[in-house]
């Protein structure tokens, strides 16, 4: 990590932004809709029926939450940030499938799906991120991955539109 990192640069870029929080990072885009659902298509409830899904980069759990009330056998969210692991852990048991949720920092467990949305902007070595999933994945599992502009992207990551020439 460099010398501003985490939360604290996330803070700063918030406060130095002309515009501030435009709403299209904070989930108002998918408001009575569901996100997984909007971006990969309704094929997706049948991809994870009965299978063990891993939410990689999972954040508040509401994907992994989803997965599961609609059949998955089990949903394992991995987020490095425990406050985010135990908003997950409380949403999952108010709604009715924490028996079937498991949220952590690593597991070693082997997934028939694994599931990574709006996440790969914020990894630092997407290449290790996709190895770690690689060892995560049953052999004939798959990946499914939706994500915006990247740190790498031309434009930069979304958490930087407030430099010129960012997004």
């Amino acid at each position: 990590m460099g010398i501003i990192g985490g939360s604290i640069a996330y803070n700063f870029l918030r406060r130095i932004s002309a515009d501030g929080e435009t709403g299209y990072c904070d989930g108002s885009a998918y408001e009575g809709l569901s996100k997984i659902e909007t971006l990969l298509g309704q094929r997706i409830w049948g991809d994870t029926k009965d299978k063990v899904v891993i939410d990689f980069g999972c954040g508040d759990g509401e994907d992994a939450v989803e997965v599961a009330a609609r059949g998955a056998k089990k949903a394992i969210g991995i987020d490095i940030r425990e406050h985010a692991l135990a908003n997950a852990r409380n949403t999952a048991a108010a709604r009715g499938v924490g028996e079937r949720c498991i949220f952590t920092t690593a597991t070693d467990e082997k997934a028939d799906v694994i599931l990574s949305i709006d996440a790969f902007e914020h990894f630092d070595d997407p290449g290790k991120i996709l190895r770690i999933m690689r060892r995560l994945l049953k052999d004939d599992g798959c990946v499914v991955a939706a994500f915006g502009p990247t740190w790498y992207h031309p434009l930069g990551g979304h958490l930087l539109r407030c430099f010129p020439g960012r997004t």
